[in-house]
């Protein structure tokens, strides 16, 4: 048996948001925390990365509204404590046709959660939002207490808090092996660590570090095209204009929804995104732009064209970011099916950013053998029939 002062009551694999929120409440809890990351701090290669990520309570889901309500404050209190502005109220406008299925559903538990938000007509959106060209009768939701999250400075700010409280953060250490057991033990470039539990927070890689302990979980890895477009007029859709970040559910517009937020990160330019990807590992996340990549910027183009005309059509810049989806984009929330003290947090489908406070909580509580805090049916493994039983 390990000597006590080698073993960590917990190591946290991947310290993306998902990862560095976990660690946050095992420290803060008075847990001995081990963070491992295999790439250098900071780095762009996953999914946390870049300044900027919508924060909202609009989903056609109950339980991520409800879900929403503690991460709120939760980042508020994270604001507190590091003294970092990581929030900026804008409001966010989701656009639709009034008869636009989701956009119903999301009015209904937006009503039923008690959420304030304006249904704005046709010409109530022209009047409030004269650079968005809207053509087709659309109508919009705005949600007011939605806004923009500083990705990158919540990660920093994280990583400090967990430093400053006693959680160990070690970078530039991949994980090679894994033997599960109590304690269980793991192995990087450096060196071998032992713990009481073990979370998998590892983004695009999950079913790599899975793998060998007998489990592939159904992900999809994707490849996201980030974009920024140029104003005409500087601020034209920036904060002194009172623009807030939107949403469009219009599917006869492109096949996925459409986003943005308003201009702040580069000077003049306002990021419009396309809510899908690319099949790609993550270790190829830089090979050379296929044609796939290039049709669906030619969507955002088409879309930035016809419907924010104070932007120039072609982007300015284009970046990239990784999704890990599961096949119906809710989150993984669980404990490894043979070991239960490997707790797996993955699937996060390029919307769990803003949930991460509330996602770390239940991680917490699933590697210290707590009750969760919230009902995980929707987040549990066992929906995925059949999954890894050959090979357990």
């Amino acid at each position: 048996m390990a000597a006590k002062e080698d073993l960590y009551d917990a190591i946290v694999v991947g310290a993306g948001i998902q990862g560095c929120f976990t660690a946050y409440h095992l420290v803060k809890h008075g847990k001995r925390v081990l963070l491992l990351e295999q790439f250098f701090l900071p780095h762009s290669r996953g999914s946390s990365h870049g300044q900027s990520r919508i924060i909202r309570r609009a989903y056609t889901e109950d339980f991520y509204t409800q879900m929403m309500d503690e991460c709120y404050r939760m980042w508020a209190q994270l604001e507190l404590e590091t003294g970092t502005q990581l929030h900026r109220k804008t409001g966010l406008l989701l656009l639709g046709m009034e008869d636009n299925p989701e956009l119903k559903t999301i009015q209904a538990i937006l009503s039923r959660q008690r959420v304030d938000y304006q249904h704005l007509a046709p010409e109530e959106l022209k009047q409030r939002f004269p650079n968005l060209r809207l053509t087709r009768g659309e109508v919009g939701l705005l949600e007011e207490s939605a806004g923009v999250l500083y990705a990158d400075k919540a990660l920093r700010a994280l990583q400090g808090a967990i430093r400053q409280q006693g959680g160990t953060v070690c970078d530039g250490e991949k994980v090679m092996e894994i033997n599960p057991g109590l304690p269980v033990r793991v192995k990087t470039t450096s060196r071998s660590y032992q713990a009481k539990s073990l979370i998998i927070t590892a983004g695009p890689w999950t079913n790599r570090v899975l793998r060998p302990l007998g489990v592939e979980l159904p992900l999809q890895t994707l490849r996201i095209n980030v974009c920024y477009w140029q104003e005409k007029v500087p601020g034209s859709y920036g904060m002194s204009q009172a623009f807030p970040c939107f949403l469009s559910l219009d599917l006869s517009l492109a096949p996925h929804p459409i986003y943005g937020l308003p201009s702040r990160e580069y000077p003049g330019l306002m990021k419009v995104c396309y809510h899908h990807g690319n099949n790609r590992d993550p270790e190829e996340r830089d090979c050379p732009t296929a044609f796939s990549d290039i049709e669906e910027v030619r969507i955002l183009s088409r879309f930035v064209r016809d419907h924010l005309s104070d932007l120039e059509p072609e982007p300015a810049i284009m970046e990239h970011c990784m999704y890990t989806n599961t096949p119906d984009e809710h989150f993984i929330l669980d404990r490894h099916p043979k070991y239960d003290n490997i707790v797996i947090g993955a699937g996060f489908s390029g919307h769990g950013f803003k949930l991460a406070p509330v996602v770390g909580k239940i991680l917490y509580e699933l590697s210290m053998k707590l009750t969760p805090s919230y009902d995980l049916t929707p987040f549990r493994i066992s929906r995925f029939p059949d999954l890894g039983k050959a090979r357990l």
